[in-house]
């Protein structure tokens, strides 16, 4: 593991760290069925960024396939 300390204070990459940070959570819930303590992920990402999907996985492909085409996520 790395000691390198990384800082994100532009705007943009911080919307894209709290972006990448809602696809894992929803990937944990999906692959693990663990819930997020803060509330359901499905429904913020439907809420906020009008995700259509109406399951966690189908939500996850959805918002993965948006981020990787707007280059935020590269797995």
């Amino acid at each position: 593991m790395s000691d390198e300390t990384i800082i994100i204070d532009n705007p943009d990459r911080i919307e894209a760290f709290q972006r990448l940070r809602l696809y894992y959570a929803l990937k944990i819930e999906v692959r693990t069925g663990m819930r997020h303590s803060q509330g359901s992920v499905l429904a913020h990402l439907q809420r906020v960024y009008g995700v259509k999907a109406r399951t966690k996985a189908g939500a996850l492909e959805e918002w993965g396939a948006r981020l990787r085409e707007e280059g935020v996520l590269n797995d």
